[in-house]
């Protein structure tokens, strides 16, 4: 069964991806970029002033290859 991810501010969904051990590359524009060694690709997040859709949190999750558990 999925676990039910709460809504999060791009800001609390950058410090959760820093806890595990992403680092803030650069911004560009409304997009903040992590890097983290042993990925292929830097993960991009919008930031903007209301919460994240739980679908892109989801496909942050995904593509930081971690399960919603060790993200929250």
């Amino acid at each position: 069964m999925k676990q039910e991810l709460p809504s999060l501010k791009p800001r609390e969904v950058v410090e959760a991806l820093e806890r595990v051990g992403f680092s803030i590359k650069r911004q560009t524009g409304s997009h903040i970029i992590l890097y983290k060694s042993g990925l292929r690709r830097p993960l991009s997040i919008p930031v903007h002033p209301k919460d994240l859709p739980k679908g892109t949190i989801r496909a942050i999750i995904r593509q930081a290859n971690l399960t919603v558990e060790e993200f929250l």
